[in-house]
């Protein structure tokens, strides 16, 4: 693959953008609900949340795409799920050495990234049939796509829930919390209302050349 030529440059444009918007895991194939429900309660966890997820998604990506031709296809599930734990244990060290409470509010939610349908999704659909390259982008592509998602729901839930954006208080004193968008049921909520904002803007965007040939 040679990133000069036009053509690569495209592809490799794409693969970055499918995940990150075109087939976003949790707004368009709305996978990892697990993770995404459970850490969005504040701006801080999803970012941390997605940026470890993103960083074990391209990386495992790109070391199965390595060994694809070496990994016997018998035991190839196991294989990269083992890939996949050693990228989960180094974030999850780090994530410790960083900050004990982020550490402890992340709780089960970092080990549990192993188990993430994305991860190993992708890593079986995409990575073992493709070069390193492109597989590395699809990876990032996805994990920025659950990142971003995370992200929109952990805006709305702390500022609505605490009134306050990455811990630093944005609504004011006067401000009556939503204690509800900080408990689970507002992560459905927040979810759902996201799910149906991003659906009628597609549905417009489709709609749009239609209307004008009409006219």
């Amino acid at each position: 693959m040679d990133p000069t030529r036009p053509e690569e440059r495209a592809s490799a444009a794409d693969d970055v953008l499918r995940g990150l918007w075109r087939e976003n895991p949790v707004f368009v194939q709305v996978l990892g609900m697990c993770p995404t429900l459970a850490v969005s309660n504040s701006a801080l966890n999803a970012l941390t949340m997605g940026l470890a997820t993103t960083f074990v998604m391209s990386l495992s990506c790109l070391l199965v795409s390595l060994l694809r031709h070496a990994i016997p296809s018998q035991v190839r599930i196991a294989s990269y799920v083992l890939l996949i734990a050693t990228f989960v244990t180094i974030v999850d060290y780090v994530i410790q050495a960083i900050s004990l409470s982020l550490h402890a509010a992340l709780g089960a939610f970092i080990p549990l990234i192993v188990v993430n349908c994305q991860i190993l999704g992708r890593a079986e659909a995409f990575a073992q049939h493709h070069g390193p390259l492109r597989s590395f982008l699809d990876g990032l592509g996805t994990g920025a796509g659950f990142t971003l998602a995370l992200g929109c729901l952990g805006v709305v839930r702390e500022l609505l829930g605490s009134g306050s954006l990455f811990g630093f208080p944005v609504l004011g004193s006067r401000f009556e919390p939503w204690v509800v968008m900080v408990l689970p049921s507002g992560g459905f909520f927040t979810l759902g209302a996201w799910l149906l904002a991003i659906r009628y803007w597609r549905r417009r965007r489709e709609a749009a050349p239609r209307l004008q040939e009409a006219s």
